[in-house]
């Protein structure tokens, strides 16, 4: 099941009779950047050229979540509106959850405007917080961290720093073997990150 992102802060439950939508048939949802499913075979896909992958697990419920974070999704707390959604359907504990943070821009490459950190600066208050979200440039620039940024939204919806994993791995960096937006100027492909619940054998 293919979503159909729009840089929202949309989640979906996914079922059986989800599959192929977006890919073999007319996908009948949108504005869609996040995904849940408790249905063995069914396979999520998300795409990414920059933005932040970020990959749900529920161990104990056997219940999974694919989601796509660029900044305006961060900022909406897309992430724990994830664990809000995974709790609602399969009764997860986000205290259970394990989170991976995929391939992605780093803050060091990632540089934005006043505008982009105002937004990041009215849903951190903390100060130290804030800090580890975004460093002062000069002339109005800030470098946003939107690992760090979603680290601290599943933080403080209960998904302990010990379930949540980061690569580490920036895609504008590693431009010659990962698409990123920002490094190719908009001339590249995207990268997929795709998420399912072996069958049942």
């Amino acid at each position: 099941v293919l979503s159909d992102q729009t840089h929202e802060d949309r989640v979906r439950l996914v079922m059986r009779e989800d599959a192929g939508k977006g890919i073999t048939k007319t996908r009948d949802f949108f504005e869609t950047d996040g995904m849940i499913t408790n249905q063995p075979g069914i396979v999520l896909a998300t795409f990414y050229a920059d933005c932040v992958p970020l990959f749900f697990l529920d161990p104990v419920n056997k219940a999974i979540g694919l989601t796509h974070a660029g900044w305006r999704g961060t900022v909406k707390k897309i992430a724990s509106k994830t664990i809000t959604a995974m709790q609602k359907e399969f009764g997860s504990d986000p205290a259970e959850i394990l989170v991976g943070i995929g391939p992605s821009i780093c803050s060091n490459c990632y540089e934005v405007g006043e505008d982009v950190a105002s937004e990041f600066q009215s849903i951190f208050h903390n100060e130290e917080e804030l800090c580890q979200v975004l460093s002062k440039q000069d002339q109005g620039k800030y470098k946003l961290n939107l690992w760090e940024a979603n680290r601290l939204i599943l933080q403080s919806v209960g998904v302990p720093l010990k379930h949540i994993t980061t690569t580490d791995l920036c895609t504008a960096c590693n431009h010659e073997i990962l698409f990123s937006h920002r490094a190719s100027g908009g001339k590249r492909g995207n990268l997929g990150a795709f998420l399912g619940i072996n069958p049942e054998e």
